[in-house]
C-alpha cells in the first residue's frame, strides 16, 4: 500500500509527538478505543489525523480522570455512529458525575484535614507540646 506520508505518521514518530509509548497505542487499538490504523505491505502502522485526533481525544478523557470502561462506552458509541457529534452529550454526562465525585472527595478530604488539625491541637495542649 502506498501512504501519503504528509497527512500520515508513523507509530513510532507519533508516539514520541504525543508524549507516549507505541505499546501505548497498541493497546488503545487492542481495547478498541481507536481504529486500527493503515498498514504497509511491511505491516507498518500508519495513523491519519483522525487517528491522530482520536488518539488525542483518548489522551484528554484519560487526562480527565474517566475510567477505561466509560472510555470504551464513548468509543463504542463512535464505532456505532461514526459520528464524534453523537459521542457529546453522554461525555457532558460522564463529566458532570466525574465533577460531582471530585467535589465529593474534595469535601471528604477538608473534612479530614480539619479532623488531623483538631487532634494535633489536642495532642499539643494535652501533652504541652511546644509549638
Amino acid at each position: 500500500m502506498k501512504l501519503n506520508r504528509e497527512a500520515q505518521q508513523q507509530i513510532g514518530e507519533l508516539a514520541r509527538s504525543l508524549g507516549v509509548t507505541t505499546r501505548t497505542l497498541r493497546l488503545y487499538e487492542q481495547l478498541g478505543l481507536i481504529d486500527p490504523p493503515q498498514r504497509t505491505e511491511g505491516g507498518i502502522r500508519f495513523y491519519t489525523r483522525e487517528d491522530i485526533r482520536r488518539i488525542k481525544f483518548v489522551l484528554k478523557v484519560k487526562e480527565l480522570g474517566l475510567s477505561l470502561k466509560q472510555m470504551q462506552e464513548l468509543a463504542e458509541i463512535y464505532h456505532q455512529t461514526k459520528m464524534p457529534d453523537r459521542i457529546m452529550p453522554r461525555l457532558i454526562e460522564i463529566l458532570d458525575g466525574h465533577t460531582e465525585a471530585i467535589h465529593r472527595k474534595i469535601r471528604k478530604l477538608s473534612s479530614l484535614a480539619r479532623d488531623i488539625s483538631e487532634y494535633r491541637r489536642r495532642i499539643v495542649e494535652y501533652y504541652g507540646i511546644p509549638r
